[in-house]
């Protein structure tokens, strides 16, 4: 019985950072979005680099829900490790979009 709480416990542990890497992503995602409108705000992204990145950012959201459909909830290492890429890709676009030369009118 004592083995079986023990394997129980372990199981979950391992599962923690799967669903707490979920919620990463959702955060990375919310916070992109708040970068894009301060841009949109400011007048520091033209409304076709607002188009390309929130088209973007729409796709890794919607990755990320169908990433969680196939997998109960979570995550799996793979998907998060491409999840993390695209966003980190898209953070550098918003960024070079956002000093660049172009400017709202």
């Amino acid at each position: 019985m004592r083995t079986k709480a023990l394997i129980a416990a372990t199981a979950l542990i391992a599962l923690i950072p799967l669903a707490a890497s979920a919620g990463e992503v959702e955060n990375r995602i919310h916070d992109q979005n708040a970068r894009i409108a301060q841009g949109v705000h400011s007048g520091s992204l033209t409304y076709g680099e607002y188009r390309s990145v929130d088209g973007r950012l729409d796709g890794i959201q919607a990755q990320r829900n169908r990433d969680l459909r196939a997998n109960d909830g979570h995550l799996t290492g793979n998907e998060y490790a491409q999840l993390n890429r695209e966003e980190n890709n898209l953070s550098d676009r918003i960024s070079f979009d956002k000093h660049n030369v172009n400017r709202q009118h």
